[in-house]
């Protein structure tokens, strides 16, 4: 076995949604594996302090603020990072938002804003690295979904039908874009402890509620996610375009398990 098995030594990387939580470790184990990694986040303070963090690793990392549903600024911190590594081979599409609120109430304002973020974003990222991939000889995007893509999560507004747009338009990137060498694939976590999801793990009870459910009988971690998408990025998925791999511990396969069956 080679040093560099995956592949990445060199390769220049880009996350989005990098601050913390799922993007941040995407970017270490990324960078652990060799890559030069952009880190690209809303919240510019935390993400410089991300890449510096890195950086104190012995890692080549890169940080730039960025509104990933605003063209402009996708544009800006491209172009950014590829002046400071060179052209991305590989984006990685991470930032989300939730909001919650059940569909007979959500405002359209809030609908339209998860939307941008966690599907409209995804695009404008996409496009944006595609020329970068072009110039590298070829690419690869994986973007973070989730079970809730194909099981429709109740009062959390678009949230559900956002990740399923992102399945779809990861399938169709890699219908169009496969010819140039541009592999597209998903990576679609379960129940994983973030911050973002730390205050419904504060509620008594909960914790344990949630591993029984997982036939792993564990919550996932963010580096749970970052090992998957370490593996769609690089030279060892050559061959795998188009697919979505559940991270899950098994939850999506426990509705049966869960159904009364007399007799069983």
């Amino acid at each position: 076995m080679t040093s560099d098995w995956l592949g990445l030594s060199g390769r220049v990387a880009i996350v989005t949604g990098a601050a913390g939580g799922i993007g941040g470790a995407i970017a270490a184990e990324l960078a652990a594996a060799g890559a030069a990694v952009g880190l690209l986040d809303r919240d510019a303070a935390g993400v410089t302090a991300a890449a510096e963090a890195l950086r104190a690793t012995g890692a080549t990392a890169f940080a730039t603020g960025c509104d990933t549903t605003d063209e402009a600024s996708v544009a800006a911190a491209f172009a950014a990072t590829r002046a400071a590594l060179g052209p991305a081979a590989i984006l990685v599409n991470n930032a989300g938002i939730l909001r919650a609120g059940p569909l007979s109430e959500i405002p359209l304002a809030s609908w339209n804003a998860l939307l941008a973020v966690n599907l409209t974003g995804y695009l404008l990222c996409a496009q944006a690295a595609r020329a970068q991939m072009l110039e590298a000889g070829g690419g690869a995007l994986v973007h973070i979904a989730s079970i809730a893509a194909s099981n429709p999560q109740p009062r959390s507004g678009a949230y559900s039908p956002s990740k399923a747009g992102v399945a779809m338009l990861s399938r169709q990137l890699a219908l169009e874009w496969g010819p140039d060498g541009i592999r597209s694939n998903v990576v679609s976590p379960g129940l994983i402890r973030t911050p973002l999801s730390e205050s419904f793990y504060q509620a008594p009870g909960i914790l344990e509620r949630r591993e029984a459910m997982v036939p792993g009988r564990r919550v996932g971690t963010p580096q749970d996610i970052a090992d998957a998408v370490t593996f769609l990025a690089s030279h060892r998925a050559a061959y795998v375009n188009g697919a979505e791999l559940l991270v899950d511990g098994g939850l999506d396969q426990v509705v049966l398990e869960l159904t009364p069956r007399p007799g069983y």
